[in-house]
């Protein structure tokens, strides 16, 4: 059969699922709507949540940061897996307690303030879509591929589906919807994976083959990518990374911002009991780690796996001529995400470091490096090709990584929704407004959320998981502080919260403009900027740490210069947080 009609059966059978799901727990009020009625079960809640926070940056894209950088992208999964910790342990139990819907509400509540709910809203509206540009930007690469269009139609598409099952369905449906695609996107992953890893090092667990024997060397996996990576002339892979500094900062800007995104912390609220969403935080780990565990082996395997295809008889022979170059690049070539030149004519593919090129190139006379494109989002997307894996698990893969794009955009899509017809219109404009109102508003302000989603990814800043780390780097400075001190500093008044929010993203958003000073702007490379310009040598993509720092220092400031919050206030965070009767609510 062919590999077009194999993707199409897998990618059409998932979408089919998704929707009918959609149609099956059809929103049929507000409580529905924004919190699935608070009845879902702790483990189905843990699935659609790990769905929900594992987006198309952890399925298509930070394997293949890590496959090209190494051990320095291993912040990516020790920021990402952490920050999910300091949710699960910190927050989501209490926030669950509280009672309310959105994370707006919570700060609004809590700092009995319209202007510190405002300031929630702008913060959630601006790292959400911030968010949802790399998702759709993933669904648009996994598209282009394997559907054989163009990433303009991809992105269409993919809005279409999103539209389908979430302004129908709700909270209620994309809950379902997200447990259905946790199962597609966990076996899409580690399938290719465990034929790989099997390939490799003859171990079937990835995890385990990562530090296996090389068949093909004898020597360990990692040793073996380590000595080829120099010999090119590229950085070794386990060892090698930048300013531990901005490591540090990085790795703590994606824990905070993780534990501060609101599409996350709003799937705490759907569960019956306080002590169901730390079941569910539990049940989500479990979940994640599946995946999580399995990444690094990917990126390596893949890597290793590149170069073999290029240099068949070894890095210092002869490589592989253009003429021979396998199915899968030049079904990649056709996506415009992979390219290659020959430079100099001699009608074979040169690959290595252009900036530390090896002593034998010029012996070969090669002329720099002839992959001139490659997207890092495509690796794990393209993996099972290089790998020569079956038809059924390139299908298997398309299906998997348009899930991880569609659950989180459906999640980010529905907090925006939530910011805007909750926490905007009914708390402030409009508070008489009736539920079916409501509902109404929900549902056309999540549309009009996919169509700037949509625009947006088609023209984004960034790889996936980098548009990501900017989100992530915007929510660590503004709503994790807050939703903190909310909780753990009953003596914390609205000044101190508000003028905090103001600091922390202002600094945060100030910074990200300054030295990626054309973000958003279509066509242009956020990585054109250079670290000799950074404050510290702080990347924009580190800053969140720092402008939560600035968030905590000016709110305490302030706070003790304007006198603590009213008594009713403090008893009421008092009661948030009083373990005793963890199976109900606060009653406000």
């Amino acid at each position: 059969m062919d590999q077009f009609v194999i993707n199409l059966i897998f990618v059409g059978a998932s979408f089919a699922l998704y929707v009918g799901i959609a149609i099956w727990a059809r929103a049929g009020s507000t409580s529905d709507f924004y919190a699935a009625g608070r009845g879902v079960n702790p483990i189905v809640n843990g699935a659609a949540t790990a769905a929900d926070w594992m987006s198309a940056a952890s399925f298509i894209s930070m394997a293949g940061l890590i496959a090209f950088v190494g051990y320095g992208n291993s912040t990516f999964l020790m920021g990402w897996t952490g920050g999910y910790v300091l949710l699960a342990m910190l927050l989501a139990p209490y926030l669950r307690k509280f009672g309310r819907f959105t994370v707006p509400d919570f700060i609004g509540d809590r700092y009995y303030s319209q202007t510190a709910r405002t300031l929630a809203i702008i913060s959630l509206l601006v790292a959400s879509i911030t968010y949802v540009i790399g998702q759709m930007t993933g669904a648009g690469v996994a598209f282009s591929r394997f559907l054989e269009v163009d990433n303009t139609t991809g992105l269409l598409i993919a809005a279409a589906v999103v539209f389908a099952y979430s302004v129908l369905g709700g909270m209620k449906g994309i809950t379902y919807t997200q447990l259905a695609q946790y199962c597609v996107l966990i076996v899409a992953y580690t399938i290719p994976a465990i034929f790989i890893s099997l390939q490799l090092t003859g171990n079937p667990l990835p995890q385990l083959g990562l530090f296996a024997t090389h068949t093909g060397s004898g020597q360990p996996l990692l040793q073996t990518l380590n000595e080829v990576l120099v010999e090119l002339g590229f950085n070794d892979y386990t060892g090698n990374h930048g300013s531990t500094f901005n490591m540090v900062l990085f790795t703590l800007s994606l824990m905070i911002g993780t534990a501060g995104l609101p599409h996350v912390i709003i799937r705490f609220f759907t569960v019956p009991k306080v002590s169901d969403a730390r079941k569910s935080a539990g049940w989500a780990l479990v979940f994640i780690a599946l995946l999580y565990t399995v990444a690094p082996a990917v990126g390596a395997m893949a890597r290793l796996n590149i170069i073999t295809t290029i240099f068949p008889n070894g890095v210092q022979e002869t490589p592989l001529a253009f003429a021979d170059k396998p199915d899968w690049m030049a079904n990649w070539e056709q996506t415009g995400l992979l390219a290659f030149e020959d430079k100099n004519g001699d009608g074979f593919i040169q690959y290595y470091n252009d900036s530390n090129a090896p002593a034998f190139a010029d012996e070969l006379g090669w002329a720099g490096n002839e992959m001139v494109t490659f997207n890092r989002d495509i690796l794990v997307l393209a993996n099972p090709e290089i790998a020569q894996l079956p038809g059924w698990v390139i299908g298997l893969i398309a299906a998997g990584g348009l899930a991880a794009a569609l659950s989180t955009a459906a999640g980010l899509l529905l907090a925006i929704s939530s910011a805007i017809s909750h926490d905007l219109i009914k708390s402030m404009l409009n508070p008489s407004i009736s539920e079916k109102g409501e509902l109404m508003a929900a549902r056309i302000s999540m549309g009009f959320a996919i169509a700037l989603a949509t625009y947006l990814g088609l023209n984004p800043p960034g790889f996936a998981a980098q548009t990501v780390a900017l989100a992530f780097g915007l929510a660590a400075s503004s709503l994790f502080p807050a939703i903190m001190m909310g909780i753990f500093s009953k003596k914390m008044n609205s000044t101190g919260a508000v003028a905090g929010m103001i600091v922390g993203l202002g600094s945060t958003v100030l910074y990200i403009f300054t030295y990626l000073g054309w973000f958003f702007i279509p066509g242009t490379n956020m990585l054109a900027n250079t670290p000799d310009n950074w404050i510290f040598g702080i990347s924009p993509l580190s800053f969140g740490a720092v402008g939560a720092a600035l968030n905590f220092t000016a709110a305490f400031v302030v706070n003790k210069m304007t006198g603590d919050a009213p008594a009713e206030i403090q008893e009421m965070v008092e009661g948030i947080r009083v373990p005793k009767g963890a199976g109900g609510a606060v009653a406000h």
